[in-house]
């Protein structure tokens, strides 16, 4: 049960938000940030107010049924008000709860997606191909932006490494729950005798950081500078354009190269070392909070298998809640990609809603 009382500083917040907004004297900057929070009470506002009205609405419904002298037909009408009342307050409870929760401050932001081949060789490198274009596909139709920081492709075609930014609203919310080992399970175009080969590649999903995000000192830094390897244009072997950035104090590397000029090189790689050095602090923090509890969900443990592709069967499968879609070429294609992201979206607010 909420307590009475945040459910009624709720109420009494978005009254004095809806005075504040009226003013004409309210600042630009102040508008905007109350705006939203006063949009984001909106969702819940009349879930609180019968939140709070259900004692006194569900006692006087009692009342009815308790009057001997009730007619039939209204005493049948006030116990069909009574449990609609009761299924309500559940309903209203668990989404005050939802919106309750801490906020993932990072839910809203842009995502660095980085897709490795595992185990598997060259069909490997082809299964991290078909998750990225999986990906692109799931970003076209969701009208989000993607933009290739860095890619490595193998002999076959597939990829080795490939680490893109995609930019749009709450993108890092939907693709959270996507780090982790994805594995494959199919008769590879080479294979004569038609047996069915297993694979895998990794994924990792990090929230974009900015600058103010937090702060990395230079004296942190060792930035090392050499001549780019592999198919370039002219000048990419002629000049040490590739940069190598080293964070000192945690020891994390970033290589770019796929840029001209060393400057573009620099700035690329700085943002997946931002992005990665944020990450690893809310791991940090992720873990201090909940050293009393697993979560199977977004645990951030990159080497857990997460998901089964089955080809010969048709069917994907999330191991973290034990979801199976047969539709396999419709997921990998995008079009049923939501269906999961909500199963775990879902089964992560109820293991956050049971810690409370």
């Amino acid at each position: 049960m909420i307590p009475r009382k945040t459910i009624e500083e709720l109420i009494s917040k978005h009254s004095l938000l809806e005075k504040d907004l009226s003013s004409v004297n309210i600042d630009k900057k102040l508008f905007a940030e109350k705006s939203k929070e006063y949009s984001d009470l909106n969702e819940v506002i009349i879930d609180a107010k019968k939140y709070l009205s259900f004692d006194k609405d569900k006692t006087e419904l009692e009342k009815i049924l308790n009057d001997q002298n009730s007619d039939k037909e209204f005493l049948k009408m006030a116990e069909a008000e009574l449990r609609d009342l009761e299924s309500q307050y559940k309903k209203n409870e668990k989404k005050l709860k939802l919106f309750l929760l801490p906020k993932d401050e990072a839910d809203k932001k842009n995502a660095i997606i980085e897709i490795r081949a595992g185990t598997g060789g060259l069909e490997a490198s082809l299964f991290a191909s078909d998750l990225f274009k999986m990906y692109e596909k799931v970003s076209h139709k969701k009208k989000w932006n993607v933009e290739l920081i860095s890619i490595s492709k193998s002999e076959a075609g597939g990829l080795k490494e490939v680490i893109a930014s995609i930019k749009g609203p709450n993108i890092y919310s939907t693709l959270k729950y996507e780090s982790g080992v994805h594995r494959v399970q199919r008769v590879p175009d080479t294979e004569t005798q038609g047996r069915v080969h297993t694979s895998a590649a990794t994924v990792a999903v990090l929230p974009e950081a900015e600058e103010v995000d937090l702060k990395i000192n230079d004296s942190d830094l060792r930035i090392d500078v050499f001549r780019a390897g592999g198919p370039g244009g002219q000048s990419v072997n002629t000049t040490d354009s590739a940069v190598r950035i080293t964070h000192l104090p945690s020891g994390i590397s970033v290589s770019q190269q796929d840029e001209k000029s060393q400057h573009k090189n620099k700035a690329k790689g700085m943002k997946i070392l931002r992005s990665r050095l944020y990450e690893l602090e809310r791991s940090r923090i992720d873990q201090e909070r909940s050293k009393d509890r697993k979560s199977k969900i977004g645990s951030g443990d990159r080497s857990e298998r997460i998901r089964t592709y089955n080809f010969p069967q048709g069917r994907v499968t999330d191991h973290r809640i034990n979801l199976t879609l047969h539709k396999l070429e419709e997921f990998l294609a995008g079009e049923i990609f939501d269906e999961m992201i909500e199963s775990l979206t879902l089964q992560a607010q109820e293991e956050s809603l049971s810690s409370l």
